[in-house]
């Protein structure tokens, strides 16, 4: 089948080495897989060649011909990247690859062509299945005169470098944390653009192609009549603008400087290692937040561009940012090689570039020469206390180093995981018995545990004594340090929600950190605790403006919608997040929630619950109200059916053994008997836990709760109204509501049907999840129903939108 575009072949060549399709056939699945894409993307029928014959003279061991030619004339060329691929003796390398580049690049439209969006993208699109050495990337980047950008699949793991796969056995273990069906979809979504911009091409092929990475500056030439020529026309120009154009003299707002650096690659084939390339990155970050005069993107913002195929100026678009930091890192022995390249994003261009060759133990020197050369590249004049600043060494033991690097590489996983923080803790200790003067470390180590309290994963004594020591530390040896305070505030904020001391910490950190937005969005968490949601909304607003990447902002921004009842704008947060980190759970945990308070549980809400990782801890409660809401009782009961599971519900809001929820049904369908016994089996669990950890109010709330099934009235609303002391709204405005309506479905199980309206008064007139919509659906209110106030409060509370 030929071409869209009249007078070519194909629309798509795809090249590889037949090694790489042995064995499990990955080359085959992919090429099935993107034509499945294809179909869906395309209106029209896309013809697609790969050569599937080992005789058809196109592989490594039979001579070119003018067939190859014929079919190398295609609109698009995709060479499956490989080890072996990049080998200029193979056939596939000499006679397709570097064929097709030289052939497209006399051709009518050229190598590179000008999208409908005005970026510039090659028909070369690449498609990496392993991480590359140095020599493979500079020998592709030699045949494509520019940076090797191709859509990555690649699975990591320490000691692993292979083929992402379609079906993973352990998806969340891959520490690119790519997905083959979304990276099938880019492909899709790259050929769709290409194939556009071609068939409306307007404009003069672009001519060569951007192979110098380091500007040379022209010599000045000693030219007297040069200098009085200049001059003469100099001061006509200043005599012109001074009689008739005096609005040039009036000063212009001086652009604000701004950069982002980029996921720094590892250059080895090291994935255990990826941590160093990334400390490396994260050190430089912090190094360039330390100058007023430039806006820094937070690494959280960046992230997403990990692997990327996309332009530089389609990046800087997206940030809007000036200009990008891309950087390669390795450490082999004692000896490291750092790569780095500033480019001018609106122009894709090159404007700095170098490689340093150094020991590692001048590795803080490295990081502050490089910070300084780029301000330097920028124009930035540095300041005595910026360049002092800059010079400044965490910790003088480099294996102590190492160990707070890897702390901070599995703390900054996108995904919580236990796994994750215990490793981190357990690095940042490693960090601080190795020196025992690394100030950053024991803040971090603070941080870290004050976490591991915040999400009620450890609430014990000796959890809380571990923070403490550690922060008490951190400030006496790093008082003057800014990302210390930092650290300081999220334990203030994490083990104690003590707010004041949180944001003194932040307002310290500040003066060092000037254009952080993780401070921002510190600040905007300590604010909502405070209950200040108004605050809270208008700060992320605004930092989604500074750091419009950061899928957290618009999450974060999608609970302050929700709970103030602004739920088409949460939808639209959610929305946000998801685009810009897909396979984050929380943007669509959020948008269950959301239409469940706005239109209760639809099919809306049972689309979402498709995302959601079914090894998350929400999923279970997720999906067991949604079916709940839905009448589909039986469903619900095949959910909490497992024996070996204690929980139903084990999360940093809620505590509900399966046999409560069980009991929450029975409770509704009138069969007293079995949710008195469901309520009687919860209650021995929780009266163990409350006993182990007195200071969780979850263990109170949910043990009120049991009481109140089992007819102990006095007890359960004891407990409830203990939960809410240990707990209360004005301390926490998230946590705290938790706990207000778990005590409004004691008063309701107990009969006490007066104090369970009031309660639900206070929540549906604070900012909330509780709104007439959610007391309709959930059938534990449901004895509320008849009582004359309750219809009253409906009305009075009922939504607006």
């Amino acid at each position: 089948m030929p071409s869209l575009i009249p007078g070519y072949e194909y629309d798509i060549f795809i090249s590889y080495r037949q090694k790489d399709n042995k064995g499990d056939r990955w080359v085959s699945e992919f090429i099935e897989a993107l034509t499945t894409e294809l179909e869906s993307t395309f209106k029209e029928e896309i013809s697609l060649y790969f050569d599937i014959n080992p005789h058809d003279g196109l592989l490594e061991t039979h001579d070119v011909d003018a067939s190859l030619r014929e079919k190398l004339k295609c609109l698009i060329f995709i060479p499956v990247i490989s080890r072996t691929y990049c080998d200029p003796k193979s056939y596939a390398w000499e006679h397709e690859f570097k064929a097709f580049v030289e052939q497209a690049s006399k051709d009518e439209f050229g190598l590179k062509v000008k999208l409908p969006n005005g970026n510039i993208a090659s028909r070369v699109l690449p498609v990496s299945i392993y991480d590359l050495d140095i020599a493979d990337i500079k020998e592709c980047e030699s045949v494509l005169g520019g940076v090797l950008r191709g859509v990555e699949f690649i699975y990591k793991e320490p000691g692993v470098n292979r083929p992402l796969r379609a079906s993973e056995d352990n998806p969340h273990d891959n520490l690119n944390h790519t997905i083959y069906r979304n990276q099938i979809n880019k492909v899709a979504n790259a050929v769709k653009e290409i194939i556009t911009a071609i068939g409306q091409h307007d404009m003069k092929p672009e001519e060569g192609a951007a192979r110098v990475f380091i500007p040379e500056r022209t010599a000045r030439k000693n030219n007297k009549t040069g200098i009085i020529a200049g001059s003469v026309i100099a001061l006509a120009v200043i005599i012109s603008a001074l009689l008739f154009i005096p609005k040039l003299l009036k000063p212009e707002k001086q652009t604000e400087r701004s950069i982002a650096v980029l996921p720094f690659k590892l250059l080895s084939d090291e994935p255990d290692k990826q941590y160093l390339a990334d400390g490396m990155m994260d050190a430089i970050t912090l190094h360039l937040s330390k100058l007023n005069d430039l806006r820094v993107m937070s690494t959280t913002s960046v992230e997403q561009y990990r692997g990327t195929i996309k332009t530089a100026r389609i990046i800087g678009q997206e940030l809007d940012v000036e200009y990008l930091l891309e950087g390669s890192f390795q450490k082999f022995g004692e000896e490291t090689k750092l790569i780095v390249q500033l480019i001018k994003a609106s122009e894709g261009s090159h404007v700095w570039a170098d490689e340093y060759n150094s020991k590692w133990n001048d590795v803080f020197s490295l990081q502050s020469e490089v910070a300084q050369k780029i301000a330097s590249e920028l124009m930035i004049v540095l300041t005595p206390e910026e360049v002092e600043m800059m010079v400044e060494r965490p910790t003088e033991n480099l294996e102590a180093y190492q160990a707070y690097l890897r702390g901070r590489y599995y703390a900054g996983q996108p995904h919580f995981s236990s796994r994750n923080w215990s490793l981190a803790l357990q690095s940042f200790q490693e960090a601080v018995e190795i020196d025992t003067m690394f100030a950053l470390a024991y803040g971090e180590l603070a941080s870290g545990h004050a976490r591991m309290i915040y999400l009620r994963e450890d609430m014990s004594e000796a959890r809380y004594e571990m923070a403490n020591v550690a922060a008490s530390k951190a400030l006496s040896l790093g008082a003057d340090q800014a990302r210390v305070h930092l650290a300081l505030g999220y334990y203030n904020l994490y083990a104690y929600r003590d707010t004041e001391k949180a944001l003194s910490h932040l307002e310290t950190a500040e003066k060092g950190l000037p254009n952080n937005v993780d401070i921002m969005i510190e600040k905007a968490d300590i604010i909502v605790t405070l209950g200040h949601w108004e605050e809270f909304i208008l700060l992320l607003e605004k930092a989604e403006k500074l750091s419009p990447s950061d899928a957290n902002i618009p999450t974060e921004l999608a609970m302050g919608y929700w709970c103030t009842r602004r739920f088409r704008k949460a939808v639209d947060a959610c929305g946000r997040a998801i685009t810009l980190s897909p396979n984050s759970t929380w943007p669509y945990i959020f948008k269950i929630f959301v239409y469940w308070s706005w239109k209760g549980p639809c099919k809306e809400s049972r689309d979402v619950l498709q995302f959601i990782n079914k090894e998350h801890e929400w999923y279970l409660f997720s999906l067991f109200w949604q079916e709940v809401g839905d009448g589909n009782f039986q469903e619900a009961f095949k959910l909490i059916s497992d024996t070996t599971e204690i929980w139903g519900t084990h999360t940093k809001m809620w505590t509900n053994p399966q046999s409560m929820m069980g009991a929450y049904i029975y409770d509704y369908l009138d069969k007293p008997e079995l949710a008195r016994e469901g309520y009687a089996a919860a209650a021995e669990i929780l009266e163990k836990m409350v006993a182990d950890v007195p200071a969780d109010p979850r263990y109170h709330s949910a043990l009120g709760i049991a009481y109140a099934g089992l007819g102990r009235k006095e007890e359960a609303i004891r407990q409830g109204s203990l939960a809410v002391e240990l707990l209360p709204v004005s301390k926490d405005a998230t946590y705290g509501i938790g706990h207000l309506q778990d005590l409004a479905l004691i008063y309701t199980i107990s009969g006490e049907y007066d104090q369970a309206l009031k309660q639900l008064e206070q929540l549906l007139s604070i900012p909330s999840w509780i709104t007439p919509v959610w007391l309709e659906w959930d059938i534990r209110f449901s004895p509320l129903k008849t009582h004359p106030e309750y219809k009253k409060l409906m009305s009075k509370y009922a939504i607006s939108e």
